[in-house]
């Protein structure tokens, strides 16, 4: 049900690829709750082409940009200003690659050069994002940045990799960065920690499906869907929530706050 929450505004959604990514299940919604946007992804991803029906679906352009490239996310921000008609009010970031992870490289056995690029694409694009928006002023007063992350962060899930500490890095420039953009701009920077979802990037790390199955059991409410998650993006986009800044907000069916669920060992009931 569509309530107007983000009718006039703009946004620039990164990271849709196809129909099970969350960043499409949030362009949906915020198209939805009366949004323009603009989509970009890598320009590799735009070959697969599902971004761009996503695209067409939502009447968005699609703009290819290289999140690890200024330049590219300068023409990005440019350009989407040109094609929305005025500054930015939100931006999602859903952006995680680790060919660590992809090359099934032990954690003791990790590869640098690999790991470092990880940290690039994955964290420190999140910066240059934010970077190149404030030197562009390309966010209206009161605009809202958001990044996916998760728990791993600050919990070890040993089958993460080092894609924990580029979610650590991320949520760092997120308060690091949101002190800076909101002392100048008023422009909130927050991360959201989900539950684990079945997306085509988390469904390639090693144990997924027994993972997720624990992940639900351990949650009171369960595992948080991806369009559950497009719902509390919209809410963080929104003005309803003009105060919530430099925060990571676990949404996630409260296991981030379990220890022990008698439910994990069958002892429910």
């Amino acid at each position: 049900m569509a309530n107007n929450l983000l009718k006039g505004k703009r946004g620039i959604i990164f990271g849709a690829l196809d129909d099970k990514s969350i960043a499409t299940k949030v362009a949906e919604r915020c198209v939805e709750e009366g949004a323009q946007i603009t989509l970009t992804n890598a320009p590799v991803a735009l070959r697969f082409g599902e971004i761009q029906k996503i695209g067409e679906k939502l009447n968005a352009q699609v703009i290819p940009a290289d999140a690890t490239s200024i330049e590219d996310l300068e023409n990005l921000m440019t350009q989407s200003m040109e094609i929305l008609g005025g500054k930015i009010d939100f931006i999602l970031h859903s952006i995680g690659m680790s060919i660590n992870v992809r090359k099934k490289k032990d954690y003791t056995d990790l590869k640098h050069d690999w790991m470092q690029k990880t940290f690039d694409i994955s964290a420190i694009s999140f910066h240059k994002v934010m970077q190149t928006a404030m030197k562009l002023d390309a966010v209206n007063d009161w605009g809202s940045i958001l990044a996916l992350t998760y728990i791993a962060a600050q919990r070890t899930f040993p089958d993460y990799s080092e894609m924990a500490e580029s979610k650590a890095l991320l949520e760092s420039f997120a308060r690091s960065f949101g002190y800076h953009f909101g002392t100048k701009k008023k422009v909130r920077v927050n991360t959201i920690s989900q539950s684990p979802t079945w997306t085509t990037a988390g469904s390639g790390v090693k144990g997924f499906q027994e993972f997720f199955d624990y992940a639900d059991k351990m949650s009171p409410l369960g595992n948080a869907s991806a369009d559950a998650c497009a719902d509390y993006c919209v809410t963080m986009f929104s003005d309803l929530t003009r105060s919530v800044t430099m925060q990571n907000l676990f949404h996630d069916g409260g296991f981030s706050s379990m220890g022990m669920n008698p439910a994990v060992l069958g002892m429910e009931g």
